[in-house]
Parts: structure tokens; sequence; C-alpha cells
């Protein structure tokens, strides 16, 4: 019931998404989720192939249960935001998501998942520097991720985006991004009450 209250307070021109043009010429539609995509979001999985999806999810994973769809999809938009993506066609084919830690407010994990045929178009990057805007009008400073270790594609947007690797093991590497200058975290976010604007291949 939050979730839909905070959707009906947005603005029309954000619920209902902003054209955007990726490096190869495509214009796609990017706009938050909402608690009706949970079918966009599931035929979207199914398109995804066997490796994106263990990148994704660090594992095997054939299927979304109806209580992952609607976890997925029925968010507050603050603590747990999620940016969808539509094709000329209207089909999902990305998103981009985060979720703050509950015990350190100002961080926030986050994942990137691009439909393998939409790969390589720049939708990643556009999609995390979209994020990366909604993240920070929520106070949030840092992002941290965790992707597969034989993920390039992941490796190459985190540190394109200025992450820092921070832990690893044989599997998996984990990429702390910071959103804001560490001189303003430093100062207990006084800097980020002053310019709280706006700021995901």
């Amino acid at each position: 019931m939050i979730g839909e209250l905070r959707e009906r307070s947005r603005p029309r021109a954000t619920m209902n998404g902003r054209p955007t043009v990726l490096r190869d010429g495509s214009t796609v539609t990017v706009r938050p989720v909402r608690s009706t995509d949970a079918s966009l979001l599931a035929d979207g999985f199914a398109r995804l192939s066997e490796r994106s999806r263990r990148f994704r999810f660090l594992g095997k994973k054939d299927s979304l249960t109806v209580a992952e769809l609607r976890y997925l999809t029925c968010i507050d938009h603050r603590d747990h935001e999620a940016l969808g993506v539509l094709s000329p066609d209207g089909r999902g084919i990305g998103v981009a998501r985060y979720v703050r830690d509950s015990e350190d407010p100002g961080r926030a994990e986050i994942a990137v998942t691009v439909v393998d045929e939409w790969h390589g178009r720049g939708l990643g990057t556009r999609l995390l520097e979209l994020l990366s805007d909604r993240a920070r009008a929520e106070s949030i400073d840092r992002f941290t991720g965790t992707v597969a270790s034989d993920n390039i594609a992941s490796i190459r947007l985190m540190t394109s985006a200025g992450g820092v690797l921070v832990c690893g093991s044989r599997g998996t590497r984990e990429y702390e991004i910071w959103l804001v200058p560490r001189v303003e975290q430093g100062l207990g976010g006084r800097l980020r009450g002053l310019d709280a604007g706006l700021a995901a291949d």
C-alpha cells in the first residue's frame, strides 16, 4: 500500500518513463519498476541465457517464484529502488536496482541486468548512471556490488564507474562505488544537504 502511494505521488512523466538513446542509436524507455510489472520481469528473466542468470544470481537459477516477483516489483522507491527498461515494442529488457543496507543507511547493494540481445549497446552503463542519480537523491553515498569473477562485462561496468575492489574470493568479487566525494562523507553528509540534486552498458 505504501509503495502504491509513493508511485502515485511521483511525477507522471517520471512514472511513464523517459526516452533514452543508446550508443548504437536505439531509443528505449527507462522508468521506475511498478507493482504491476511482474509479467514484464518474468518475460525478461525467461529471455536471459543460463550464463546471464548465473551472473545475476551467482548460481543456478531456472525460474522466479511468485514471492520473488512480488519482492522485485513491490518496492518503496526509497530504500529499495528499481529502474526498468522497455524496448520500442514494450518488452522488458533490463533492470537496475539498489537495496539500502538497514545497518548502514548510506550504503546500498546494487544489481544491473540486461537481456542478452541488448548487450553491448551501453544500456548497463546508462542504467547505472540513472540509478546513481536516484541513490544520491535518497542520501545514499556509496554502492556495493558482488559479481562473479568471470563476469568480465560487469567487472568493466563497476570499474568504469569508479568501483574499487574491496574483497574477493575464488568465485566472486565485491566492489565499492562512491557516489559523492569522500570529503563529503567525512563532513557527515552536510554538503549533500546543500546539494541534493539528482545526479546506468
